[in-house]
């Protein structure tokens, strides 16, 4: 009895791993139609007077803004170019952060936020968090930093109901993507630390002073070089 049951266990784990490598390389070309925070948010029932909103439009790295791509970086993960997924110095700020009673902030990197968002569910846990491991491994194994940003940049959420960079540049701005410019781009990116709550456009000060900062930081980056840990 006890043999069939580790037997079934073993099982359920090989298939796991092979689905799961599967619809990782599967995602390296094809677009994500949709994640399971999407359909989490679609079926909430948090406010029945608003209504609901889905709005996500999957478009090529190539036309989502230069100046988009860098903000969120800037703004999320500056590191990202260099890492192999995981900032181990924002983990390591954030762990002592942590024990001394403090907030923690900038531990997560493009790379999680993008295996969370597309392969995962939202709720906390150590469970929840082994399992991003495993899918930010397998995303920087078999996609390019390029892709990562891709795929980023079309499945997180940057507004109510609001998927996506083309979306949400229609949505704040009622122009494409490829069309932000640098100050825009830096207000949608200053948004996603809370997109259900902070608003792009109009900015409050919060937001504002946000956007300053990005756009800092953005000169301060330079050029855009994804080969570079490829």
């Amino acid at each position: 009895m006890i043999k069939r049951f580790f037997k079934f266990i073993f099982k359920i784990i090989l298939w796991f791993i092979v689905v799961s490598i599967a619809l990782v390389f599967l995602y390296k070309w094809v677009p994500v139609p949709g994640t399971p925070l999407m359909v989490i948010r679609y079926f909430e029932k948090s406010d029945v007077k608003k209504e609901t909103i889905w709005k996500h439009d999957w478009v090529s790295i190539n036309a989502i803004s230069k100046n988009l791509q860098l903000a969120v970086i800037c703004s999320e993960d500056q590191n990202f170019l260099n890492h192999n997924g995981f900032d181990i110095k924002a983990i390591e700020k954030a762990y002592k952060n942590n024990k001394k009673g403090k907030k923690l902030k900038g531990a997560s990197t493009i790379s999680q936020q993008t295996a969370k968002n597309v392969f995962l569910w939202p709720q906390r846990s150590w469970f929840r968090k082994g399992m991003e491991a495993y899918f930010t491994f397998l995303i920087e194994w078999m996609w390019s930093k390029e892709r990562i940003i891709e795929v980023y940049l079309n499945s997180i959420e940057m507004g109510h109901g609001i998927y996506g960079a083309e979306a949400a540049s229609q949505y704040w701005f009622n122009k494409p993507a490829s069309k932000l410019s640098q100050l825009e781009a830096a207000a949608i990116a200053s948004i996603l630390p809370n997109p259900r709550t902070y608003k792009a456009s109009p900015a409050s000060h919060y937001i504002q002073a946000r956007k300053t900062w990005i756009v800092k930081q953005m000169g301060y980056f330079g050029q855009l070089d994804y080969t570079k840990n490829d």
